[in-house]
């Protein structure tokens, strides 16, 4: 098998690892890691958001609504997701948080991939009870 080639489903691989799909925190070796970028797949349930804002952020990222309507949180203002393909990008020093107002799929880009800003899991996303894993 070559590992300079990887072939997968987003939705299926996402879940195994909080929705990255590629970056830094892939095993050395593994097409899917990477210095440069890091590629989310996030599925998000009505209500979900992000537990704490991101403070700090050396990233440049943009994230592209796939389906539903979904909100990012930026320091002077708040940008609402509504059609299939609108997007928002911000820059390195930008703060953020977000939520899904309705169901929602977000395909992330953020470069270059750096280790932190993690959120550790029994504080992730909150869901509404009904929701929660």
């Amino acid at each position: 098998m070559d590992d300079s080639v990887y072939v997968g489903n987003a939705g299926r691989d996402a879940a195994l690892d909080r929705g990255w799909l590629l970056g830094h925190f892939k095993a050395a070796g593994d097409a899917r890691h990477s210095d440069a970028v890091e590629i989310k797949w996030g599925v998000h349930p009505p209500g979900d958001r992000r537990a704490q804002w991101v403070r700090g952020e050396e990233r440049t990222t943009l994230l592209v609504l796939v389906s539903g309507r979904f909100r990012v949180e930026l320091p002077d203002r708040s940008v609402l997701l509504t059609r299939q393909g609108d997007y928002v990008v911000w820059g390195s020093g930008v703060d953020h948080s977000w939520v899904a107002e309705e169901e929602s799929v977000v395909l992330t880009v953020r470069w270059p991939s750096v280790p932190g800003y993690v959120v550790p899991r029994e504080a992730e996303g909150r869901r509404p009870r009904s929701s929660r894993r």
